[in-house]
Parts: C-alpha cells; sequence; structure tokens
C-alpha cells in the first residue's frame, strides 16, 4: 500500500523556522515528483513546492526564498525547511505524488503566532 505520513508542524513565531518531514512507503520519492501542499484556514488545499526526479525545484511566489523543497533517496523522504514563517503560512501541510497522487495523509499543522 502507497502511503504518506507528514511530521514536524508545531507553533512558532513569526519569523521562525520549520523543517516538515514526509515519509513514503510503497513508491520511491525519488522515481516520481513530489509535492507539498498547503490548506490554510478557510481555503482550499495548494500546491507550494515541488521536486522532480532530477532534482530539480519549484516554489510558488508566496513562499520562495523563504522554504526550501528537498528530498532524501536513501531514506525515502522529503522534506521542507520553511524560514521567516509568516502567520500566512499557518494551515496544515501536505505531501504527495504530484502527478500520480494518492490519498491524502492526515498532513501536519503549523500555528504561528505573532
Amino acid at each position: 500500500q502507497v502511503r504518506v505520513v507528514e511530521s514536524g508542524g508545531r507553533s512558532v513565531q513569526t519569523g521562525g523556522s520549520l523543517r516538515l518531514s514526509c515519509a513514503a512507503s510503497g513508491r520511491t520519492v525519488g522515481t516520481y515528483v513530489m509535492a507539498w501542499y498547503r490548506q490554510s484556514p478557510g481555503k482550499e488545499r495548494e500546491f507550494i513546492a515541488g521536486i522532480v526526479p532530477s532534482g530539480n525545484t519549484l516554489h510558488v511566489n508566496s513562499v520562495k526564498g523563504r522554504f526550501t523543497i528537498s528530498r532524501d533517496n536513501a531514506q525515502n523522504m522529503v522534506y521542507l525547511q520553511m524560514n521567516d514563517i509568516q502567520p500566512e503560512d499557518a494551515g496544515v501541510y501536505y505531501c504527495n505524488f504530484r502527478n500520480s497522487p494518492i490519498q491524502w495523509g492526515r498532513g501536519t499543522r503549523v500555528t504561528v503566532s505573532a
């Protein structure tokens, strides 16, 4: 069974940093386009960053320069390094296979305080 489990979310102060983790099983993350998504309160889930098998990455403008997606093929993990976190970054973060998505995991919640 293919699944992903997100972790690392917690409460953080504005300007702080976090690293979110995504543990995948049943598929090798290095052979798929992997992505992080965010669902902010009252909004739909949105794509925020992706990484292709070659290692090239894409980040949406709202997080570019602050967030970095990365991958550890040996551990079959995908990460999202979040720096200079702002109140608008609060929400539940999910990872998934971008082009062949599976059932969403439970996500990991990030809350931001002043």
